[in-house]
């Protein structure tokens, strides 16, 4: 049965603050143009609502937009959109959060449908297999679960909110400072007790959501909502409900790693905001809303940043302006000596701390490439002789400065790296570039950087443009592998033949079937794969792990070397016997595009073949789902010699088949 939802009462007789704290902003967009509301009342399509999402849009913004994309579209995707279905399982009031989640994903190119269900009644909806919920069909099921609810599961009954005393407490038998009635506090290992118990109650819903609705998991790590009873040392009061919020957030961690669970760090963002900005006790009260609707905006591009990054949609390479952006002055005009980098003044300290974050970012796997006008001597000089200079030559995968207008010089970095337009960001300081960049590329990610170079790298963390869900080897080396993909395409030029420039690479293909040491890596690579994916799958760990458990699969983990360098995992082949049990249904195929051009999808079949045969299948059923991204690959199948079986379904009987020529060494391991 539904609770009765709290409904704010303005009458009460309670004051209102003076100054209101600051709500957190989108503070990495651009301010919303004049004519801002007329676009937006005039707004008839996808792509102009998307548009207009791209602003600093505070919670009214959102609503409007919001309601706009509503009349428009209703629950209906748009034609050609990236789709998502989210639900939110809240223990507080959360309809006012849906706005900014829908508002959030189109900001990211995604048209969502949203369900917040009943007001209190999240695990009975979670148990109900024939309610709302499982017709609605999640992709992705959010716990927004606020600390009252959560603290109260540690008394002895696990009780929840509708077992609250009058201070949501929870009927745990403690008083009002922690302490059982006789005085005595609780001993540390009992209070290590409940947190366990409330961490296996966490992760039951966890499994139940993955099992039953096959969706992807977040959890909203809890607001610490609770004042301190100890100050400075409340760890050392156990039972105290803000020590052990605090507690719970560092195990949520990892444990959501060990069950394959994201997390909404709430927690992070409110001790950096300050957590009056993220919550009022008044409105609690009031009306149950633990997250305030002023921060509303953030908290959505907050979620949609981690349903983006499991479509493979995170950016991918941060593409750098030089002159007053990595460096103060004009490396041109004031020379070496006179640039402000380094130790020495607080604005040179400030553009080297800026190049240390884009270090850093590089060595987690993101791709820094330089855009500036500048001749190419100049602007080479100071990664060659500064002292001051954190950043190097080698670790920017590709330089262009010249005088060539930078929208043209950012399609032809793109082309370079062989990845889209829309896995940029562009960081310069100059307004007049960015607005240019906007309107020539509206694909490329440009933060609106502030005056002070000190708060750079915090303007581009917080805008979450290249939000990861793990890291790999692969992530680790990939400005490495980016370069000499560059060396590649040189050594291409200076071939006679495309026959002598395969041979040239010396290339090696080792294969292997799926183990559990790949796990990571084949589970990114699905995220992220968008242009050569044949059926555009994405899988989860538990999808993965079914299929390495599954003797009769068909799996292919592949990786290319050659005289450059090592390719890392460049492709995935999974497929598994039809119900006839004779044809195995190859439903993922998919090559990181870096590879692309030099045989390994002959090379691929030549191995899926083998291992059909090995596994007593008649033939191989390839399936193509065309996507928004994948249409370079529509004539795969066909090109390999499939014959068409309609569907976008090929066949390939793998008796007969010959080996096709390939320019590789091929072997397993």
């Amino acid at each position: 049965m539904e609770l009765a939802r709290p409904i704010p009462d303005q009458s009460a007789p309670w004051s209102a603050a003076v100054v209101a704290p600051a709500r957190p902003g989108l503070n990495w967009l651009p301010p919303p143009p004049a004519d801002w509301g007329a676009r937006l009342r005039a707004a008839a399509d996808w792509a102009e609502l998307t548009a207009l999402a791209r602003y600093r849009l505070d919670a009214l913004a959102t609503l409007r937009l919001d309601r706009r994309m509503r009349a428009i579209f209703d629950d209906t995707p748009p034609d050609g959109a990236v789709a998502a279905r989210v639900a939110v399982l809240a223990s507080s009031t959360a309809e006012h959060l849906s706005p900014s989640l829908r508002v959030g994903l189109a900001r990211h190119g995604i048209w969502a449908c949203v369900h917040t269900g009943a007001y209190g009644c999240y695990a009975q909806e979670l148990l109900d297999e024939g309610g709302a919920l499982q017709a609605f069909r999640p992709d992705t099921v959010l716990f927004a679960l606020d600390a009252r609810h959560v603290a109260a599961w540690s008394g002895p009954n696990g009780s929840g909110p509708g077992e609250a005393g009058p201070n949501g407490a929870g009927s745990n038998g403690a008083g009002p400072n922690g302490t059982r009635p006789n005085g005595a506090r609780p001993e540390g290992d009992e209070a290590a007790g409940a947190e366990s118990g409330i961490l296996h109650r966490l992760t039951g819903q966890w499994r139940r959501a993955r099992d039953t609705l096959g969706a992807h998991v977040v959890q909203q790590t809890l607001l610490p909502v609770f004042p301190r009873l100890m100050g400075n040392n409340e760890h050392r009061l156990p039972a105290g409900q803000a020590s052990l919020v605090e507690r719970l957030n560092a195990r949520l961690r990892d444990l959501a790693d060990r069950e394959g669970v994201d997390l909404l760090a709430a927690d992070v963002w409110a001790a950096r905001d300050g957590i009056a900005a993220w919550y009022d006790p008044a409105l609690w009260h009031r009306a149950k809303q633990e997250v305030h609707p002023g921060a509303a905006p953030l908290y959505g591009d907050l979620l949609a940043r981690l349903v983006a990054a499991r479509r493979g949609r995170a950016k991918k390479c941060l593409v750098l302006d030089l002159d007053n952006t990595c460096w103060g002055g004009t490396i041109g005009d004031d020379g070496l000596d006179g640039i402000q980098l380094g130790p020495g003044s607080a604005m040179g300290e400030a553009f080297s701390g800026f190049q240390t974050y884009a270090r850093d970012l590089s060595r987690r796997g993101v791709i820094l490439a330089v855009c500036s006008k500048n001749d190419a001597a100049n602007a080479l000089e100071p990664f060659e002789c500064h002292p001051g200079m954190v950043l190097r030559r080698d670790d920017i995968a590709c330089f262009a400065a010249n005088w060539t207008d930078k929208a043209t010089n950012l399609r032809d970095i793109a082309a370079r790296l062989n990845i889209g337009l829309d896995s940029l960001v562009f960081a310069d300081d100059n307004p007049a570039e960015r607005d240019l960049i906007r309107r020539e590329l509206p694909e490329v990610a440009v933060p609106e950087l502030p005056e002070d170079p000190a708060l750079f790298a915090g303007t581009i963390a917080d805008a979450g443009y290249f939000e990861s869900l793990g890291l790999t080897a692969e992530d680790q080396a990939r400005t490495g592998q980016y370069r000499a993909n560059l060396a590649r395409e040189v050594a291409k030029t200076e071939a006679t033949g495309l026959e002598s420039f395969l041979r040239d690479l010396d290339m090696e293909l080792r294969w292997s079937r799926w183990h559990r040491d790949g796990l990571k890596r084949i589970v990114q690579l699905t995220g992220k794969t968008n242009q050569f994916n044949l059926t555009a799958q994405r899988l989860d760990e538990a999808a993965v792990l079914d299929l390495i458990q599954d003797e009769n699969a068909l799996t292919l983990s592949l990786r290319l070397l050659d005289r450059f360098g090592d390719n890392g995992i460049a492709g995935l082949i999974a497929g598994r016997f039809d119900a006839a049990g004779k044809d195995i249904v190859l439903d993922l195929w998919l090559m990181s595009c870096r590879v692309l051009g030099r045989g390994m999808e002959q090379a691929a079949l030549n191995l899926a073949v083998a291992e059909a045969k090995r596994l007593g299948a008649e033939r191989l059923i390839g399936i193509y789902r065309p996507s928004a991204k994948n249409g370079m690959v529509r004539d795969h199948y066909e090109n390999l010699g499939f014959a068409p079986m309609g569907g976008g379904r090929w066949f390939l009987p793998v008796a007969d088949v010959p080996a096709r020529p390939v320019f590789m060494r091929i072997r397993e391991g």
